[in-house]
């Protein structure tokens, strides 16, 4: 059966395939790969590493008849495991770095057996292309709203509870791993790649009603070590605000509940108090170190709002010429709290949809 040759890697054109296999090695799929693409690896990461060995040192044709024998083996192995329970009318894609010799040796024996299967044209190359076109170059049609406050008013938990309540999200935190500040690394968890958080981007994206407000909260331009592609920044930069706000001492106390990994880890938080940007000097840093020593983390947690957080919060309010639907002040930082805050939101961006940029007219 031939092979059918795609051209493009939108999501649209890849829909209609049973599954999506990733034939690279398992280090590539792990640094980025197309969603939803099941990892089966023709070359293994140590089998690759020998092959390109031999390949740059010996000779092409010897780099090629290893490389061959091994394809087989593995190819072998997926058609006795994950392929084994397909049928006749398995229709997979296929695709490797560049649409090359991987993915192509995989289709034929594939396309052999009778599946209907089809090869990325470019491969790994033309999707991600795809994907820097559109958070690189294009416009984003996204009616984005942001949600802004002071460091501890639980804009995190305000996204989650605006989702429950019919809200349309883009958990950037969450797509990175990391909770965007300098005590944001989650424990335990690795920051995926640039290309992964991208790739994660735009297929939240295009699950979103671009006729619909999204609400994103008010980041920087980096997550944790990951930036922001510009298609996003520039929507961001030009949206509308909803700000929250809540007393000094409420904030240090929700700050403590929601780090306590770290506080709980001497070290970790140790260092990270180093750290910080503005240089507290030993006297300062000490005054810090003891009152972690004694288990005074509101107190540690205020006095680093005071020094580093809302003066650096307060500048960037500053000069922000956005405009601002409204500011919603809580109380305290309770749960209650919280569900009145989102509730608010939540109405506001039902009543200011029709002024929102971009307003879109359903039929």
């Amino acid at each position: 059966m031939p092979i059918e040759i795609v051209e493009r890697a939108d999501a649209a054109s890849l829909a209609r395939f049973d599954m999506l296999i990733d034939a690279r090695s398992p280090a590539e799929f792990a640094e980025d790969h197309v969603p939803g693409a099941v990892s089966l690896p023709v070359l293994s990461n140590a089998e690759r590493a020998e092959v390109g060995t031999i390949y740059v040192q010996e000779s092409r044709f010897r780099a090629r008849r290893v490389g061959a024998a091994m394809i087989a083996r593995n190819v072998a192995r997926h058609l006795e495991g994950a392929l084994a329970d397909k049928d006749g009318g398995f229709q997979p894609l296929i695709y490797c770095w560049r649409g090359g010799q991987r993915s192509n040796a995989m289709a034929t024996i594939l396309s052999q057996i009778g599946w209907r299967t089809a090869v990325l044209a470019g491969g790994y190359r033309t999707y991600r292309r795809h994907v820097s076109a559109r958070l690189y170059q294009a416009e984003l049609p996204h009616r984005i709203v942001l949600l802004g406050g002071a460091t501890g008013c639980g804009k995190t938990e305000l996204l989650d509870l605006a989702a429950r309540r019919g809200v349309q999200v883009l958990d950037l935190e969450g797509l990175a791993a990391h909770r965007g500040s300098l005590f944001g690394a989650l424990p335990g968890v690795a920051q995926p790649s640039q290309k992964m958080f991208e790739t994660r981007l735009l297929s939240e994206l295009d699950g979103l009603d671009a006729a619909r407000p999204v609400l994103v909260e008010a980041e920087s331009s980096k997550i944790g070590e990951l930036m922001l592609p510009p298609a996003l920044w520039r929507a961001m930069e030009s949206a509308p605000r909803i700000e929250v706000a809540a007393p000094a001492p409420a904030r240090a106390r929700y700050l403590v509940s929601a780090y306590r990994e770290i506080t709980e880890d001497r070290a970790a938080l140790d260092e990270v108090l180093a750290r910080v940007p503005d240089r507290p000097g030993r006297k300062r840093l000490a005054e810090w170190r003891t009152l972690a020593e004694a288990g005074e983390f509101e107190a540690l947690a205020a006095a680093l709002m005071e020094l580093h957080y809302d003066p650096a919060y307060r500048r960037s309010a500053r000069g922000d010429e956005r405009p601002r639907l409204a500011t919603i002040e809580m109380a305290g930082v309770t749960p209650a709290d919280l569900a009145a805050a989102a509730e608010r939101i939540a109405g506001l961006l039902v009543d200011a949809a029709e002024r929102l940029p971009g307003a879109a007219v359903r039929a």
